[in-house]
């Protein structure tokens, strides 16, 4: 069922003349993604999956089913010298219904108002239209005065969010660049802290870890209550020191500044997955694809729980949907040449080698099934691995280790693990529940590995993500549930309303909006919004139209009237639209306004 107070921002489109200003339309859209999160009871379907539609012509109702939203945020950049141009639409995905639209030029200087603008005002027509929600005099805050930091900054984050190694060696160039540019700015410490702490835990790089800890330092000190710095802060200590309490206080801080901000309740995933809590892992999992259903990352993550608990088949579906999303996701590439040797499917595996240019270790993982399958009569020697391993060396998966240890030479085996585990390489953070290591597991050196990892003091309290995620829910329900008016102060609010609304007709104002609505019955535009969601039963513009719908069956039934067009009439009673008439009518009476007309002559 889809929640109706629910929207996804669509990529907007760069219309500059430059196509690399690319990153700046990017970043305005996770800006306002990122603003509209802020909103209790608002449900924004995160980046990634709304980024899933870059590039593709889509009718905004398929958009709708999949993403599980009521509307979707459609719009466009032009970028030029020192002004912007930003067009946007908000439509409803039921039927394809504008709900609203506007323009907005500005100078560049002003981006983050503009940015505040344009969130609000969003957020304000779904409130209208969809019921109530609590909405604060500003979304977006001002990061920084320096707007050429600002834009570096974006170009710094549109190449971290290529999650590869160009990518991110990129941005670990910019955001030093843009720290220089002012000191002052937060958010480049954190990107740079965020992808040193991966970079140096999957090179390794001790050097780079390094520098991490100084950059999120720096970062706080300038604002410490950043859902980013948190991540990043967890990020070092999950990945970079294998530091599992530490790493989930630090989530959980960031998840709970920002519940949307599915990037580190995947991380919260990932560091239970690695400790063995497979159903904490797996119960974020199901949430973040609630709110990030099109991420291959997401499907991944639940892909790898399934694949370390040696459910294979189901390994195999997730991963299949990860593949869908993005054929060229080299994570679930890999772990579906692991699933498919488990499942002894030969020939599966041989084609889809042979038809997928970005497997990073064929011969590996051919010699890895005839280990496996054949292990009396697979005519492989050590040799051979060796050959193997210095050819292909170490990737996204310790192939070398898997061979070694499927192979039965236990001490090559724990040497690569014990080297592994003490330099905290990203690819072995699995190796607990790891399929493929039978031959070592029960050895005393990878028991006395696994006691000194996964020392009680390192390791979280032990908690269910199910009792984390009634918690939020049941803050939410507190949240939405709370009186946000006394009897007193309600009652005499609903007889400023009675006055508004039937002596001084102000439904006819067909520009009339909830915040104006409230600014003359005296009240706060959340009192009002709530007031009439709690204590009416219905949302503002159904409150509105209701009177507009009577006001137009009495002009329709005066014979005075009668050379009027019933949408001249309709337009007359306040309603500032054919479609909105249309549709406000049929869903009320349940048929046309012209059939209605007839049936009461």
């Amino acid at each position: 069922m889809i929640d109706n107070k629910s929207i996804a921002i669509l990529p907007f489109l760069n219309l500059s003349s430059d196509p690399e200003n690319e990153y700046f339309s990017d970043g305005i859209t996770e800006d306002i993604i990122n603003a509209l999160t802020r909103i209790q009871g608002l449900k924004v379907t995160a980046r990634t999956s709304s980024f899933a539609f870059k590039g593709r012509h889509m009718d905004v109702r398929h958009i709708g089913n999949q993403l599980g939203v009521s509307t979707v945020l459609e719009g466009s950049v032009r970028k030029s010298k020192k002004r912007v141009r930003i067009s946007a639409q908000l439509i409803q995905t039921t039927d394809g219904f504008q709900i609203w639209s506007g323009r907005f030029d500005r100078d560049i200087e002003d981006i983050f108002e503009l940015q505040d603008e344009i969130s609000l005002a969003i957020a304000e027509q779904i409130r209208e239209n969809f019921g109530h929600l609590e909405i604060g005099e500003h979304l977006v805050d001002v990061p920084t005065q320096n707007i050429q930091a600002y834009n570096l900054y974006l170009k710094a984050r549109y190449n971290h969010l290529r999650w590869d190694s160009v990518g991110i060696g990129n941005a670990m160039q910019f955001y030093p660049q843009c720290i220089e540019m002012d000191p002052g700015f937060s958010w480049p410490y954190f990107g740079a802290g965020y992808c040193h702490s991966m970079f140096g835990s999957w090179t390794p790089n001790m050097a780079s870890l390094d520098l991490v800890a100084d950059y999120i330092d720096r970062g706080f000190e300038i604002d410490e209550q950043s859902f980013l710095g948190y991540y990043s802060k967890a990020t070092l200590e999950f990945w970079g020191h294998w530091n599992y309490r530490e790493a989930e206080k630090q989530y959980l801080k960031s998840m709970t500044l920002n519940p949307s901000y599915t990037e580190a309740e995947e991380g919260l995933a990932e560091l239970y997955t690695a400790i063995g809590w497979f159903d904490e892992a797996m119960d974020h999992t199901k949430h973040i694809l609630q709110l990030d259903p099109l991420s291959p990352n997401h499907h991944f993550t639940k892909a790898n729980i399934h694949y370390l608990q040696e459910d294979y088949e189901s390994a195999l579906a997730s991963t299949e949907k990860a593949l869908q999303i993005d054929p060229g996701f080299t994570h679930a590439i890999t772990i579906k040449h692991l699933n498919l040797i488990k499942l002894k499917r030969k020939e599966a595996l041989e084609v889809y080698l042979n038809n997928t240019l970005l497997t990073d270790s064929p011969r590996s993982c051919e010699m890895l099934y005839k280990l496996t399958h054949q292990p009396s009569d697979h005519g492989i020697k050590r040799e051979d691995i060796d050959e193997v391993v210095n050819e292909e060396g170490f990737t996204i998966t310790p192939w070398p280790l898997l061979l070694y240890a499927q192979f039965g030479d236990q001490d090559k085996a724990m040497k690569l693990l014990d080297g592994a585990v003490a330099d905290k390489r990203g690819q072995f953070a699995n190796f607990l529940s790891r399929p493929f290591l039978d031959n070592i597991r029960e050895t005393d050196g990878f028991k006395a590995l696994v006691t000194k990892t996964f020392e009680p003091s390192r390791l979280p309290n032990k908690r269910s993500g199910k009792e984390l995620s009634n918690g939020s829910a049941q803050r939410k329900n507190e949240v939405d549930g709370r009186a946000l008016m006394q009897t007193a102060e309600i009652d005499m609010a609903l007889e400023k309303l009675d006055q508004l609304m039937q002596k001084d007709a102000r439904y006819l104002d067909t520009g009339l909006s909830l915040r104006t609505l409230a600014d003359e019955a005296g009240l706060h535009p959340n009192k009002l919004s709530w007031m009439l969601n709690d204590q009416v039963g219905v949302s503002f513009n159904d409150y509105v139209n209701n009177f507009r719908l009577e006001c137009f069956k009495q002009k329709a039934l005066d014979p005075a009237n009668k050379n009027f067009t019933l949408l001249g009439l309709a337009f007359e009673s306040g309603f500032n639209s054919k479609s909105t008439f249309n549709d406000y009518f049929k869903k009320k009476t349940g048929i046309t306004p012209r059939k209605w007309l007839k049936e009461h002559k």
